[in-house]
């Protein structure tokens, strides 16, 4: 898995401070970028984070280039509709090798992997004939496993990631989205670094696990009400 930041809102610190400070102010958001000090912007971020306005968060978008995950995690990261996915095409690109993820689970037994490996392999051989047939690749593809890795590009606004990373930074997340995300996280944290210190699974900030079964990081809510 690669997971490179290849564009950003420029100052996105700076942008979000000015965004929240204009909500207060007689001077426009032009002149407030010009004033503020690092030290207020510092301030005002992290008022804003927590306490929970944070619609002056989406004035900071990233893009990520995403490489090597399995279709399997690209389903479920698509369900978070408040972003932007633009994603490699099985029906237009041809695969001619195949690339594919094996859980670590999996990996961890030798006999097992050997099971999986088999039936991935089997599978793309026979994905290869049907190419080789003349068959279109939008059809050849259902042959394809959940394993089969995929590119994407994913935008998302400072807000969007801070609940993205609520969720799937969770020890009950699948384990290859908890790692996207933590990679996701440390893109952001090197040029946004008191946003990415705010990407972070979300019974830190409650005090609490608001699921059904708790990891044991925090306590169940009505464990402590």
């Amino acid at each position: 898995m690669r997971v490179s930041l290849i564009r950003y809102t420029p100052e996105p610190e700076l942008a979000i401070a000015a965004a929240a400070r204009l909500c207060y102010a007689e001077i426009g958001a032009s002149q407030l970028v010009e004033k503020l000090t690092p030290t207020q912007v510092e301030r005002l971020l992290r008022q804003v984070i927590s306490s929970g306005h944070h619609s002056v968060l989406e004035h900071a978008s990233f893009t990520f280039a995403v490489d090597g995950i399995s279709r399997a995690t690209s389903h479920q990261l698509v369900r978070h509709r408040l972003a932007s996915f633009s994603q490699q095409s099985q029906r237009y690109v041809s695969y001619k090798s195949p690339d594919y993820v094996v859980p670590p689970t999996v990996a961890a037994d030798a006999d097992l992997k050997q099971i999986f490996d088999q039936a991935v392999l089997a599978a793309f051989e026979q994905y290869r004939k049907l190419i080789e047939a003349g068959i279109l690749a939008e059809d050849a593809r259902y042959l394809l496993p959940n394993a089969t890795t995929t590119r994407l590009a994913m935008t998302m606004n400072a807000r969007e990631l801070m609940h993205v990373c609520s969720i799937r930074l969770c020890t009950r997340a699948q384990w290859e989205i908890r790692e996207l995300f933590e990679r996701v996280r440390d893109e952001v944290t090197k040029v946004a670094p008191i946003i990415g210190s705010a990407l972070q699974i979300k019974c830190i900030t409650l005090g609490y696990c608001d699921e059904r079964e708790t990891c044991g990081i925090r306590p169940l809510r009505e464990d402590i009400l």
